[in-house]
């Protein structure tokens, strides 16, 4: 079955992702439709599910920004998935009002509630833009402990953090809540600037960053995970990159290794 290769581009702060991905002709002649086969549509479908977080979390966030983990103590556990979701909103608006008080922007944040496959208890996974302490974050989540921890970025800018928290312990269908004022990160696309041969062979090698580098200026390339489709060989490609100027101090470290 002819093809041509499509790419999809998003540009989110210091990242930057391109999904290279098979687009069939249509056929003169009606011809069952080659999807995907289920192992691979699951695949695809987690991969999209985690990058379109990723991608928002990059898009909204910085190294000023922190990540919260709230659990709850014996006397305040919720006793379902509707009572924790409770305490999650009362608590964020709680944190919005602080936030009012002290004059700081609007509350911007990404949310999970998770419940623990083993004792049952309900805990919170939160990334939020910074400018309150962690004592006062604390005093503002009055169920139980509260931890926090500045966002740290490298290569994949927070992509770990963000798979870590997307665990099928999320009690949320979607797996994920947010603040409405989020930038939401639009794709690029792009057709037939790569042939069908030139993304197989940038997937038969993930490690190589030249080949990958030589198609994005500008960017040093992180990182990509490949699917393939045994039903009708397409390839698809999730390649991501990071800003050369980009501040977390990688960068600096692997011009210096280039330059020796």
């Amino acid at each position: 079955m002819r093809c041509h290769y499509r790419e999809k581009i998003y540009e989110c702060g210091d990242y930057m992702e391109s999904h290279m991905y098979p687009v069939y002709r249509k056929a003169s002649v009606r011809r069952k439709k080659a999807k995907p086969t289920k192992e691979c549509q699951k695949k695809l479908n987690q991969i999209h599910r985690e990058n379109n977080c990723i991608r928002i979390v990059h898009a909204n966030f910085t190294s000023d920004d922190m990540r919260l983990d709230l659990t709850y103590d014996n006397r305040h556990l919720p006793a379902d998935d509707e009572q924790a979701a409770r305490e999650l909103t009362n608590f964020l608006k709680r944190v919005k009002h602080c936030r009012k008080k002290k004059g700081l922007s609007g509350l911007k944040y990404i949310a999970v509630t998770e419940k623990g496959k083993k004792n049952g208890r309900y805990h919170h996974h939160l990334i939020i833009n910074g400018g309150l302490s962690p004592q006062e974050i604390y005093a503002l989540w009055r169920r139980g402990y509260a931890r926090t921890d500045a966002l740290q970025f490298n290569e994949d800018g927070v992509a770990d953090l963000v798979r870590y928290i997307l665990k099928k312990s999320a009690v949320s269908k979607k797996g994920w809540n947010s603040s409405k004022n989020l930038i939401h990160p639009q794709a690029k696309e792009r057709d037939n600037r790569l042939s069908a041969r030139q993304v197989r062979e940038l997937a038969k090698d993930t490690q190589n960053n030249r080949e990958y580098e030589k198609y994005y200026d500008g960017y040093y390339f992180s990182g990509a995970d490949v699917v393939f489709n045994d039903i009708n060989g397409g390839v698809y490609i999730y390649a991501r990159f990071y800003k050369k100027e980009a501040k977390f101090c990688r960068v600096t470290n692997r011009v210096k290794k280039q330059n020796r």
